[in-house]
């Protein structure tokens, strides 16, 4: 049932953005004014704009379905009501019609619409873009024709617009936030299109988030609350942690790190000099990490990334070792502790993956090796780690970089499947059910289409092979 609904979501969402594609072609026809000076009035410049925001957003729930599925259906703007979407004739094809339509959307999306033009929860050139360079660097696996070259190219046309703030390496600008944790705290919409930092605008595409108007128990909801439980009447030498700590009212405790995972960081006694674990629970306050028992909580580092904490107006997050218990901190003072949900906005697409994405595409041979290097290692640098070379420079380095920037993004499965390490070639605790792992079949690259959908298509639609 979980493949079926969220195979039922992602249709969803295609099927309202059609939906909004098709009314928009008439407005007048549908009681809408265009034009004139009327309350409910709207220009035909921002019709063509939201029309352009709803194929981009369309786009991203069909990356998801031909990611996840491969090969799943035809749902377009210019459909009948009522009329059932055939399946794709392959997931080449399907790649092929939406990626066509993402770049004839991307020629006409006006310049000025994008990073500080861009009203606040909406998305600008940069997202969409950025959208594209995910289908061009996953094309070989979905099509069997490399795109690392226009990857490249347009990563480059990304990088470029953000050279005008932000962290700076090498005597650059990159436009990178200063701060890796202040990206996932509770003030994160500083950093999104629209928000007051436009010169660290890292997340280029985002989701609101807010504690009074989105009350989900997903999205940044579930990011924050997993890996915290309240530590209640036990000691912190137990693994328990004090919300308070992240600006929370509620912990879940129901995700840890694979210890594959943690010896990423360079963990040494339950101590990383990688800034990105800063927050993380480990052996310091009771946790363990290995995941030799699989129901036990704290049989694994708690990877701590998303708070409902508040940094500096600049961008900065305050930090400090916790006199108790000389744990590290981090916050501004007081932190608000009563949210049940929090105020912070979900990073769809950030910068740092299209810098990472150019060092890829260079690795491959698809780009410059020298910028390629300066991109992975700008966020080294932030990171505080120690920078590659030109010989560090290999695919396992770039997947493990992905790893450690971008856990918790829903990347990773993607990232392994892209450089052969999903079903095989690597293994973690529990794949496969068991504590020392194994592999999968080789078809379990993709999911297999629900059977409630197949049943519903009978001979019409074809199951993924293995299934």
């Amino acid at each position: 049932m979980i493949n079926y609904g969220i195979y039922s979501r992602f249709y969803v969402h295609i099927a309202i953005c059609n939906n909004f594609v098709k009314v928009a072609r008439d407005l007048r026809k549908n009681g809408i004014p265009v034009g004139g000076d009327g309350p409910t009035a709207i220009s035909q410049e921002e019709i063509d704009q939201l029309v352009r925001e709803a194929k981009a957003l369309r786009g991203l729930s069909y990356y998801n379905v031909i990611d996840l599925w491969g090969r799943g259906v035809v749902a377009w703007d210019n459909d009948g009501f009522g009329r059932r979407p055939p399946q794709a004739e392959s997931r080449a094809a399907l790649y092929d019609k939406v990626v066509e339509d993402l770049e004839q959307t991307l020629e006409c999306w006006p310049e000025a619409n994008n990073g500080a033009g861009v009203v606040y929860g909406r998305i600008g050139k940069d997202a969409l873009e950025a959208l594209l360079c995910r289908y061009y660097l996953n094309s070989e696996v979905w099509t069997g024709i490399p795109r690392y070259d226009e990857c490249w190219e347009h990563a480059q046309n990304i990088i470029r617009r953000h050279r005008n703030g932000g962290f700076v390496y090498n005597g650059k600008a990159t436009g990178l936030a200063v701060d890796y944790l202040s990206l996932f705290c509770g003030t994160n919409k500083m950093f999104m299109p629209g928000g007051s930092l436009a010169g660290q605008n890292e997340i280029l595409w985002g989701v609101p988030y807010d504690e009074t108007y989105t009350q989900p128990y997903g999205g940044t909801a579930f990011l924050c609350n997993a890996p915290v439980k309240d530590a209640g009447t036990a000691p912190l030498s137990e693994g328990f942690c004090d919300l308070t700590w992240y600006g929370l009212g509620n912990g879940w405790g129901c995700m840890h790190a694979r210890q594959q995972f943690a010896e990423k960081f360079g963990f040494s006694n339950g101590v990383s000099h990688d800034g990105r674990t800063y927050l993380w629970i480990t052996e310091t306050a009771g946790a363990d990490i290995s995941n030799k028992d699989y129901a036990d909580f704290f049989c694994g580092y708690l990877p701590i990334k998303f708070t409902n904490l508040a940094c500096n107006p600049d961008g900065t997050m305050p930090k400090w070792k916790d006199a108790v218990n000389g744990l590290n901190r981090a916050g501004v003072q007081p932190v608000v502790c009563t949210k049940y949900y929090p105020d912070t906005c979900l990073p769809v697409i950030r910068l740092a993956d299209v810098y990472l994405m150019a060092a890829e595409c260079a690795m491959r041979g698809f780009g410059d090796k020298a910028q390629g290097l300066e991109c992975v290692n700008a966020l080294r640098a932030r990171a505080g780690v120690e920078e590659y070379t030109l010989a560090d420079l290999t695919e396992d380095n770039v997947l493990d970089e992905r790893a450690r920037e971008l856990y918790w993004e829903c990347t990773r499965r993607t990232d392994l499947v892209r450089f052969g390490r999903f079903v095989g070639g690597y293994t973690w605790n529990w794949k496969c059910g068991s504590y020392n792992g194994g592999s999968l079949e080789a078809h379990r690259d993709v999911f297999p289409l629900p059977a409630n959908v197949m049943a519903i298509y009978g001979s019409e639609m074809e199951q993924n092979p293995g299934y």
